[in-house]
């Protein structure tokens, strides 16, 4: 019987041959952390004081990002900063400072390697399996990663989705990913890896792809991973920060589950609060008022997501007392999304366009009120995610929030492309 691509890349990490089920030790090649209260400023601190290491070794392996709290709004905010970028600077540890949301900067800076081992305490890092990284979010035990050169861990079992057929008209990779929980369910990959496929992937869009694995948690996943091809070796190879063989799946390897997706029977799709498992279509909502609209974070805002919604926006206004934030993913997606004019298109349409930053996914800034209603290519739908927890959040494709920021009420972006 043959390997996973997963089994694979945690043989080579774990120094022998290993299969699903196994529980093994494996140094990651990559150590990958945003600062947020209660996780970084902890783990230096507990590494210290507990642990009695000063400095990590192979600094190398790590990298920091901040992402969140951006600008600061408190002391207490820039005083974690503060202590992060000190950390950082003593520990010769690389720090990524306003460059964008950490999970797409580690893309394009070259922590999503083909065939590499990545650890991060939030699980979104899944997306660099779009690279055939294997990409798991490992929550409070990322202290295990700053303390030791190995860490824990059980060999995953894997699920296999296939893609079929085509996207049609105003559907997004957001939809595709949607549209998979419903048919195979929420818990369907469980503490396992979800591995894509299928004749129809290379069709996909490299950041619809990101979109796709970056919210693998909600089929219970662990992480979520795609077998390299041309596209995806072409971006990740010339960034790869550490040169390693890509790995493959073997045609006989073993698998919890598979199943088939064919992309021609999929529709713009709407999650519906208060669940990110709760999916409808979007058809069966339109004329729903809406106040808000949000086009960014690590599972949107990139350059595909900005074009469909110039296009739709393109000549037209949002409706007004509409509020609609566009945050691009990263600084270099803002800069070419500037370069291209997508930039000049929405903000005369009415938008209100912030510089990256995960503080709108998570309800920092832009809240909402009680009753207030929002459309959002966020990560998360539940109470109290984005203000209020009497707000309502609906999950949708970027062309379906602008297409909302229009009307001011949920509506179809297919009659505007």
């Amino acid at each position: 019987m043959g390997s996973t691509i997963t089994e694979k890349i945690l043989s080579r990490v774990a120094g022998r041959p290993v299969k699903a089920g196994e529980d093994i030790m494996a140094k990651p090649d990559f150590v990958l952390s945003y600062d947020f209260p209660g996780y970084t400023d902890l783990v230096f601190k507990q590494m210290k004081e507990e642990f009695g290491i000063d400095k990590v070794p192979d600094p190398e392996r790590y990298a920091i990002f901040i992402d969140h709290m951006i600008p600061a709004a408190t002391p207490a905010e820039e005083e974690l900063h503060i202590g992060t970028r000190k950390w950082c600077a003593e520990n010769k540890v690389a720090l990524y400072e306003r460059a964008g949301i950490g999970h797409q900067v580690g893309c394009e800076m070259g922590y999503a390697t083909p065939g590499a081992f990545a650890v991060h305490f939030d699980g979104h890092v899944s997306q660099m399996g779009t690279f055939g990284t294997l990409a798991i979010g490992i929550r409070r035990n990322i202290l295990e990663a700053f303390v030791r050169p190995e860490v824990a861990i059980r060999v995953p079992h894997t699920t296999r989705v296939d893609f079929t057929g085509t996207l049609g008209l105003g559907v997004m990779e957001r939809d595709i990913f949607h549209h998979m929980v419903r048919q195979i369910g929420s818990a369907s990959c469980r503490f396992q890896v979800l591995e894509i496929g299928g004749p129809a992937l290379e069709s996909l869009s490299i950041a619809g792809l990101q979109t796709i694995t970056g919210l693998a948690m909600f089929t219970g996943a662990i992480t979520a991973i795609v077998n390299p091809y041309k596209a995806t070796l072409d971006y990740a190879l010339p960034r790869a920060k550490k040169q390693l063989e890509p790995q493959y799946s073997d045609p006989d390897a073993e698998y919890a589950a598979r199943h088939t997706v064919d992309l021609s029977v999929i529709e713009p799709i709407i999650v519906v609060p208060p669940s990110p498992a709760n999916t409808q279509n979007l058809v069966d909502y339109l004329g729903l008022e809406i106040h808000a609209g949000y086009l960014g974070s690590c599972a949107s805002g990139r350059l595909e997501d900005l074009r469909a919604a110039a296009k739709v926006l393109g000549g037209r206004q949002v409706k007004e007392g509409f509020q609609l934030h566009v945050v691009p993913t990263s600084r270099q997606i803002m800069a070419a999304a500037a370069a291209e004019g997508l930039i000049t298109t929405l903000v005369e349409a009415g938008a209100f366009i912030s510089s990256p930053s995960c503080d709108y996914c998570f309800g920092r800034i832009a809240t909402m009120t009680a009753k207030q209603r929002a459309v959002s290519t966020g990560t998360l739908n539940v109470r109290g995610r984005m203000g209020s927890p009497d707000s309502e959040i609906y999950l949708v494709n970027a062309a379906a929030v602008a297409a909302a920021a229009i009307e001011g009420k949920i509506a179809d972006p297919r009659k505007y492309l």
